[in-house]
């Protein structure tokens, strides 16, 4: 891997992101449910909601997208990287960033059966405050909430 460049998402780059957001997903198909949404509804998302309503940052090698961050508020809400580019620091990158511009804490979602994301989170620092049946989400998955730092849903 050349030298990772992060920056903002920018409109040219939301079909780009949102494949590679696809292709993430639907690598682990025994750690996550499937999407509910076809790969077109994804792209659209990106640009008309992710783009202008979000902070994501992208990850670029070489020019090419390997991973996508995206802050809603306090919520690290989407963090995926490629799948040939998992364990190269990539997310870790992106984490510290997550973490660096929102030092009071952060919170975030993901499904219980998604052990992998529960490992690497707990290794960077977050504990679980919550567990649901999923009745809330959209793949209605049991899913774990995390939080970091002083998070206001800490616990302890």
């Amino acid at each position: 891997m050349d030298e990772l460049l992060i920056r903002p998402l920018e409109p040219y780059d939301t079909d780009e992101a949102a494949r590679l957001w696809w292709r993430s997903r639907h690598a682990y198909p025994d750690l996550l449910p499937a999407a509910v949404h076809t790969a077109d509804e994804v792209a659209t998302w990106f640009a008309e909601m992710l783009l202008p309503d979000a902070q994501t940052w992208v990850a670029l090698d070489d020019g090419r997208i390997v991973a996508v961050l995206t802050l809603d508020g306090d919520d690290l809400d989407q963090l995926y990287v490629d799948p040939d580019a998992v364990g190269l620091g990539i997310g870790s990158t992106l984490v510290d960033l997550a973490k660096d511009l929102r030092p009071g804490g952060l919170a975030l979602w993901t499904f219980q059966t998604n052990t992998r994301a529960q490992s690497f989170y707990l290794h960077h620092g977050f504990t679980e405050v919550r567990r649901t049946n999923g009745e809330t989400n959209e793949e209605q998955a049991p899913d774990i909430r995390m939080t970091w730092g002083n998070h206001p849903e800490s616990t302890g």
